[in-house]
């Protein structure tokens, strides 16, 4: 038993040694912070006057739509 919980001591310190990746996962860390705020903005403030535009327009392409089919 002493053997397998050296063995596992070893491995767990060698996992927690290594640092490979940390760069990686340190980036997208960071452009997770930056975007995250810049979407909330945009969801926020920014969407709404999105929808408007896209529904507006969206009559005008139906009405439009409707005179072209109806042949006037």
């Amino acid at each position: 038993m002493k053997s397998l919980t050296r063995s596992l001591t070893k491995v767990l310190q060698r996992v927690h040694r290594n640092e490979q990746g940390a760069v990686s996962l340190e980036t997208i860390l960071i452009i997770g912070a930056i975007a995250l705020p810049i979407l909330i903005f945009i969801l926020k403030y920014g969407w709404p006057k999105i929808r408007e535009y896209f529904a507006a327009n969206v009559d005008i392409l139906g009405a439009e739509t409707k005179k072209l089919t109806s042949g006037q």
